[in-house]
Formats: C-alpha cells, sequence, structure tokens
C-alpha cells in the first residue's frame, strides 16, 4: 500500500489537495453541446511598452472522424491587437500532471497577470496578491493556454467519455487536434509556432510534436521543455531499478547544499554539482552495479561518501542498502528539527506532520504556493477575463489513477510500451523537422524531475550529432515551478525571448 502511495506522488507535478471529481458532462445526446467564450480587451506593460490585447476564455468543440461531438476543450487565448498574425509567433502552453489544468504556468510566468508569490515562504492565508506580469511572453508571441479534457473546463460531450482522453497517446492526439483545429479557426497556419509543456507537460510535448509533424505536417518553429518528465521508469526510484536512485543522486546533493546539511559546503552550487555528477557516475552507479556482490568494506565506503554529499548518515545509506527514495530523503534530511523537505521545489521546507515517519506526508512548497495561484487565478478568471462557469473550473482531476500509460512508439507496428519514453518521440520529430529548435528549462532543486535525469534523457536521444546544436538548456536556482523564484522568473523570461526571437 505504501508504495502505491509514493507512485501516486511520485510521478510529476501533483497539487492534489485540490483535486476535484471528475466533471461529468453536462449536455445529454439529446442537447447540443456548444462552445462558450468571453472575449475582453486588456493591456499589459512589458519591458516599459504597453501591449494591447485581446483575451478569449473558454472552450472550443471538438469533433471526432464522423463530425460527432466528442469534447468541449477549455482554453484561454491571448492575441496581440494590430498584427500580422501570419509573421507573430503563437505558443501552446500548458502543465502536466497528468491531470493539473494550466493556472501554474498562466499564473506563474506566461499571461498577462501572475500571482506575486512569496517565496519559500508561507504567506498570509489572504488576500493574496495578483500584479501585471513584467516577464509575460506577450511581447514575443501570443498565448494559448490549454486544459486537457478532465481539467479546467475541458470534458467529453456526446457519447464520449472524459476516460476516452486519460492516456499518453490518447492526450498526446486530443492535443494535437486542438492545436489544429485552433490555427485552423484562428487563421494561424502561417505563424511560427511553439509549444511549451511543463512536467508531465514535457512527455506531452515530445509526444505531440511528433503527431503534428508525421500526421498533419504541421512544422514547428520550436518546443519548449520546462521541468520535463519524459521516461517514466526514471520516476521509480522505490523499486528495485538503480537508474532511478543514480539520476535522483545528485539532487540530494543539491538540497544537502541549500540546507547547509553538509560539512565543509563549497561556496559555489555548480562546483558542488559537477563534483556530486561525477562521483554518482564514476563510482556510485558501479557500486549499485555490483548488487550483492558488493564487499562489506566497499558498501561501508560508499555509505561513507553518500553521507558526504548528502548531509543524510552512513547508517541510513547502510540500512537502505545504499538506495535511499526521494521521499525518504526529503524525510531524513532535516528530520532531527522535525522539519519536512518539498518536492517540487527543494528549497521549501515546512514542519513534520508525523516526526517519525520514514516518508513525506506533504509537499511544503504545494501548500505554500497553491493556495496562493489558484485564488489568485479564480478571482481573475471569473472577474478580468468574464468566465461565467468559472466555479466549473477543475484544477486538478482525478485522473491519475486511471491514466492509461502506454504508449505506441512511432514507426512501431507492435504493442503499447507499458513504461512509455517518449524521448523517441522527440528524437523522431527532431529527425523529420531538423530546423525545430528545443528549450529545455531545468532546476537544480527540482525532486520531482531531477536536473541529472533530463540531463540523461537528452543525452540519450538516438538523433545525429549536428542536430544535438538544436538543443538549449538552460538551469535555475529553484525547483520544478522555477519562476517562483524572483531572479529565476527574470531569467526564465529572458531565456524565453531568446530562443523565440
Amino acid at each position: 500500500m505504501r508504495n502505491i502511495v509514493i507512485l501516486m506522488v511520485t510521478m510529476v507535478l501533483s497539487f492534489g489537495a485540490y483535486a476535484a471529481e471528475d466533471k461529468k458532462p453536462s449536455e445529454t445526446p439529446s442537447v447540443k453541446p456548444e462552445a462558450k467564450v468571453s472575449v475582453t480587451e486588456h493591456s499589459v506593460r512589458i519591458d516599459g511598452k504597453k501591449i494591447e490585447y485581446v483575451a478569449t476564455a473558454g472552450t472550443m468543440l471538438m469533433k471526432n472522424e464522423k463530425g460527432e461531438p466528442k469534447a468541449l476543450f477549455g482554453f484561454t487565448a491571448y492575441v496581440k491587437k494590430d498584427t500580422d498574425l501570419r509573421t507573430r509567433p503563437i505558443m501552446f502552453a500548458y502543465n502536466g500532471g497528468p491531470g493539473s489544468a494550466s493556472l501554474w504556468l498562466h499564473m506563474g510566468i506566461l499571461g498577462p497577470q501572475r500571482t506575486e508569490v512569496i517565496d519559500t515562504e508561507f504567506s498570509d492565508n489572504g488576500p493574496f496578491k495578483r500584479v501585471n506580469n513584467e516577464y509575460s511572453i506577450l511581447d514575443k508571441a501570443d498565448l494559448v493556454m490549454i486544459d486537457p479534457v478532465g481539467t479546467g473546463l475541458s470534458h467529453a460531450v456526446g457519447e464520449a467519455k472524459n476516460e476516452d482522453f486519460w492516456g499518453t497517446d490518447q492526450d498526446i492526439e486530443s492535443v494535437a487536434a486542438f492545436i489544429k483545429q485552433y490555427i485552423t479557426e484562428n487563421k494561424r497556419w502561417q505563424s511560427p509556432k511553439y509549444i511549451l509543456g511543463e512536467s508531465y507537460g514535457g512527455m506531452r510535448t515530445a509526444g505531440v510534436a511528433q503527431y503534428l509533424v508525421s500526421n498533419d505536417m504541421i512544422a514547428l518553429k520550436g518546443i519548449i521543455l520546462v521541468s520535463p518528465f519524459l521516461q517514466l521508469i526514471t520516476g521509480f526510484d522505490f523499486g528495485q531499478a538503480d537508474l532511478p536512485h543514480i539520476l535522483f543522486m545528485p539532487s540530494f546533493a543539491a538540497t544537502a547544499w541549500y540546507h547547509d546539511a553538509i560539512p565543509n559546503k563549497p561556496k559555489e552550487l555548480q562546483t558542488f554539482i559537477q563534483q556530486a555528477e561525477k562521483f554518482t557516475v564514476e563510482e556510485y552507479a558501479p557500486a549499485l552495479m555490483k548488487g550483492a556482490s558488493i564487499s562489506a568494506a566497499d558498501k561501508q565506503m560508499m555509505a561513507n561518501k553518500l553521507a558526504s554529499f548528502t548531509g543524510v548518515s552512513a547508517d541510513y545509506w547502510m540500512l537502505s542498502n545504499l538506495r535511499v527514495d526521494h521521499q525518504a530523503f526529503l524525510k531524513e534530511l532535516l528530520k532531527s528539527k522535525q522539519m519536512t523537505v518539498g518536492r517540487i521545489d527543494s528549497r521549501f521546507k515546512g514542519y513534520s506532520l508525523e516526526p517519525i515517519a520514514d516518508h513525506t506526508v506533504y509537499d511544503p512548497m504545494t501548500t505554500a504556493v497553491g493556495p496562493q495561484v489558484l485564488a489568485t487565478f479564480m478571482d481573475y478568471y471569473a472577474t478580468d477575463l468574464g468566465v461565467k462557469d468559472a466555479t466549473d473550473y477543475v484544477v486538478f482531476g482525478n485522473v491519475f489513477s486511471k491514466w492509461d500509460f502506454g504508449h505506441k512508439q512511432p514507426n512501431f507496428s507492435g504493442f503499447k510500451m507499458p513504461f512509455p519514453d517518449t524521448g523517441v518521440d522527440l528524437s523522431y520529430a527532431m529527425i523529420q523537422s531538423p530546423k525545430m529548435k528545443v528549450l529545455v528549462q531545468q532546476g537544480y532543486f527540482d525532486m520531482a524531475t531531477p536536473f541529472f535525469t533530463t540531463k540523461y534523457m537528452l543525452d540519450h536521444l538516438k538523433i545525429p550529432a549536428e542536430l544535438r546544436a538544436n538543443i538549449h538548456t538552460e538551469y535555475y536556482m529553484a525547483g520544478h515551478m522555477m519562476y517562483v523564484h524572483p531572479a529565476s522568473m527574470a531569467k526564465f523570461k529572458q531565456d524565453l525571448a531568446a530562443f523565440i526571437e
């Protein structure tokens, strides 16, 4: 049972405290479903310049191959006024989950309004502050925030069910279909097109990029992978596979460095990370590969070295057979202080609910940031954007336990792979569209999608050497949602703007 619970929280960004029951379609077969949108006009000031734009928030009706309604797809689009749509870039963006709505990116960094989050601290419990977002991407591109089926206002209609869209491949196909329909209905076929996905949204983005170029001949100018999760197997660090333990280790070191939990702490994080990565590849990985054949002396020596990098005692590493899963690490690191460390952003810490428990019970980052973003978004969505159905907005749907993680890899006629790896899709997309650029944005203190996991995934893409020049990676002194950190927020926008330009 413990493993099942850990699995539910181990995967990717999960604001479970705000989960809602699945929305059943209000329409019945006898009632024709209709798209509803609210269109409003606003302005935002970015880099000292006023940008006027039109916001369209609501739903788009999607149909199946027979022309029958199958879903109302929720979205919020921001389009700059008085511009040439053929040359103006457009960005489609979403969060992950699977099952998360897009409000985190929407109010965190991309949209014209943002939540002013108090970094690494718990704020007063309202009212929360919403401000003009000087880091919005609207000075460089139009923006369409997408809520996949089962999140936001999106839900199945007609004979379809939400569950029909809940799977790796089903999700990829439905989001790709939305993008194709949007650019058709809004005359954006000529626009330079970008897709940005965070967390599980990275798995989706790699799949969508491959699907669009292979099936619809839609070329993307670029894709942006924010704290990406592409390979399911890399998230299972509580089983017998050694690879996840290897990939998490440098993140343990970075977190211990931040919380002053190691002796003789180096001044620069990057220096310590380089040391941790070298140790991981050259010493830790070979030790784990030995399994039970490792000698007692070598095992103790390895435990001592792990303690020096992670701040967790050698005895604990020995008891864990040199394999400490990340939920246990987050609990153990500050256990003597009766504090627990955040998973989404390990800079955050909070009081332990159960001081003697061996795994974390909650995520301090989630409980600190979540209420602020949710309150400001719901206020903004209903008032400024004028969405009348705002009360139906599903922040985190009851999707995960019903998700079909099987994935049929491109150009593979066999069965679905039970552990999806859309890094293969990314490779195919880059090969078929060799001018497509890839920006990867990754935080050092991300314990949901560790930075060394991202590096490993990119280093193992099956692409020609010359195409690797199309991939650019930026790192941030923050976690999964690096944009809650003021300095990282500014860098995020700078890096994203440079990528589009």
